[in-house]
């Protein structure tokens, strides 16, 4: 257990910062499923709005550091390769 009120200081922000990372990580998976479902739906104009508000949601974890530039890079292609399938 810490021991000095500096270190406990530090557990405690670690925490609220653990707590942080995994709700920005949670939303943005919430909102790349509501993606996904759009597409299993065949449903073309709500996988597109649903698109837009993933970007949104990547890019702000992205901005937040809970995610890496290139994780969200690579999530956004592969979630417009699939929306861009089903238009064609």
């Amino acid at each position: 257990m810490a021991h000095s009120k500096a270190s406990k200081k530090r557990v405690f922000i670690g925490e609220r910062n653990a707590a942080r990372n995994q709700a920005i990580r949670s939303r943005t998976k919430t909102f790349v499923k509501k993606v996904l479902a759009a597409v299993e739906a065949k449903n073309v104009d709500e996988a597109k709005s649903a698109l837009s508000v993933a970007y949104k949601e990547l890019d702000k974890a992205v901005t937040k550091g809970v995610l890496k530039k290139n994780t969200a890079s690579r999530k956004k292609s592969r979630l417009t390769l699939k929306v861009n399938s089903l238009a064609n």
